[in-house]
């Protein structure tokens, strides 16, 4: 599997909450909605997105943001500017001391603001459940990345800003998919930029032994790896893969098999109906309560308590 391809396999939006924004300054919109991924395309205008912490980031046409939950931010036309709104949980909006907003800013369909043709226009794609986007690709994220209009050039924009007004039969699942094409393409152009910083094991992907062994675990987690097999597969002694793996990866590698392993299967109870048991056999357990067994030890809950919906 190719490693960027394999990183960008998590996007599976559903029902995505996923609107057109609209502004006349001053502004400014508070976000709790505690979502694990925020995709914010800037149309028209400028803006900016304050994060609680961290450096506050600013948007011309054509950028794009990107900001990884939970965390909460502030998107506003000056940083100074006091929220009007306040974003939460589940696509719910209030005014700042707690009241209900109660429709007073909706413009239409899937378009929210102080009118349609605002001085600033935002397209905005939230993905609403953490399963929805891979946990490796999060955490590969930092909390908030920027793309300028010059760093790229998205085709999908004219697309989006059409499609996401249509009310007709499947809209949902369109727009859900134009969100995935747009976050893959604009990681791709991330990943591929200076600013990026990759997990060490992606990096370690372009290293000739654990490179190698880091595509078999990936390729194929479900078979029973040993230092000993993987080492045969890289075509170096053992000592020489678990120092080389070890020094690159920062862990063992069966240690990055057991986090790999639990993660696929972490994904699959959220994204999925599949049985415990059937899961367990797809990333290498050997029974429903071996994989119960660790996967609580690590994720602190059982897997049936992580693939029932929050509240």
């Amino acid at each position: 599997m190719d490693a960027l391809a394999g990183l960008l396999e998590g996007p599976r939006a559903r029902g995505a909450f996923m609107i057109r924004a609209c502004f006349d300054p001053p502004w400014a919109v508070r976000v709790e909605d505690r979502a694990p991924l925020t995709v914010m395309l800037m149309v028209r205008g400028d803006a900016w997105v304050v994060p609680d912490t961290g450096e506050r980031l600013r948007l011309r046409a054509g950028d794009l943001a990107i900001a990884r939950g939970p965390d909460p931010y502030t998107c506003a036309d000056d940083p100074g500017t006091e929220p009007r709104a306040v974003i939460l949980p589940g696509g719910e909006c209030g005014y700042p001391d707690g009241r209900p907003l109660n429709g007073s800013m909706d413009l239409g369909v899937r378009t929210w603001g102080d009118r349609p043709d605002g001085a600033a226009v935002l397209l905005i794609g939230t993905y609403l459940v953490r399963g929805e986007i891979g946990g490796r690709l999060l955490d590969a994220l930092p909390p908030l990345l920027s793309l300028t209009s010059e760093q790229w050039d998205c085709p999908l924009t004219p697309l989006l800003m059409t499609e996401v007004t249509r009310d007709e039969p499947g809209q949902e699942v369109v727009l859900d998919r134009l969100l995935d094409l747009l976050v893959i393409a604009a990681l791709r152009s991330w990943f591929a930029g200076p600013s990026a910083e990759p997990p060490a094991w992606y990096r370690a992907l372009g290293d000739p032994v654990a490179g190698r062994a880091l595509r078999l675990l990936q390729d194929d987690p479900a078979h029973p790896w040993t230092v000993a097999s993987l080492a045969a597969g890289a075509g170096v002694s053992r000592a020489a893969l678990a120092r080389r793996f070890t020094e690159l990866v920062g862990e063992p590698p069966m240690a990055y098999l057991t986090g790999w392993r639990l993660a696929l299967a972490a994904d699959r109870l959220r994204d999925t109906d599949d049985t415990l048991g059937a899961i367990a056999r797809r990333v290498g357990y050997g029974s429903a309560f071996a994989l119960s067994t660790a996967f609580k030890r690590v994720y602190g809950v059982s897997p049936q308590e992580y693939r029932a919906p929050t509240a």
